[in-house]
């Protein structure tokens, strides 16, 4: 099965907000569904049942406190003259704490023989890009400063991503509560 870590977004004023942005960008690309809006932590890839459950109770052990991320700019990736992602980010103070939590997961797993993903850069996509389009720069320069509210971090989730046609479809293996 196809698995991955991540915080998901369950203030409803944050994704009223990330939906009316995702309504007022006119751009070339594919909005995420607001109910697959998440921070992934860490991308696990294909595993089996086995590992699953070893990664269950790794995250099982994982201790951490709940903590507020304010979500606020937007950008893309690899930049917004050629983008294949859009994304929405955070202020400094959550990034720094989200990473930390994506970090200490990212080291734990390595015992079971997962490489660390690549840096961690805190973001939630909100447009997948299929096909080159223009820069989006003049674009997005009226949502650079956007603020889209605070979320609290409490719990992370082990998910299942199955591929469709139509888009991933996620579903909860696991959920950690902050202690």
């Amino acid at each position: 099965m196809r698995v991955f870590i991540a915080v998901e977004i369950s203030n409803e004023k944050i994704l009223e907000k990330i939906q009316t942005f995702q309504k007022n960008v006119k751009i070339n690309a594919k909005p995420t569904r607001v109910d697959q809006i998440h921070f992934t932590l860490q991308f696990l890839g294909e595993i089996d049942d086995e590992k699953c459950q070893q990664v269950q109770n790794v995250l099982n052990e994982i201790s951490f406190s709940q903590f507020d991320i304010s979500l606020r700019s937007v950008g893309g990736f690899p930049n917004l003259k050629n983008p294949r992602v859009i994304w929405v980010g955070l202020e400094k103070d959550g990034a720094r704490k989200l990473t930390n939590l994506a970090n200490e997961i990212g080291t734990k797993l390595t015992k079971l023989g997962f490489e660390k993903d690549k840096k961690f850069k805190p973001h939630l996509t909100v447009f997948r890009v299929k096909k080159r389009i223009e820069s989006v720069s003049s674009i997005m320069k009226d949502f650079e400063a956007m603020e889209f509210g605070t979320e609290t971090v409490s719990k992370i989730k082990l998910k299942k991503s199955v591929l469709s046609p139509k888009g991933p479809e996620y579903s909860d293996l696991l959920e950690v509560n902050a202690k």
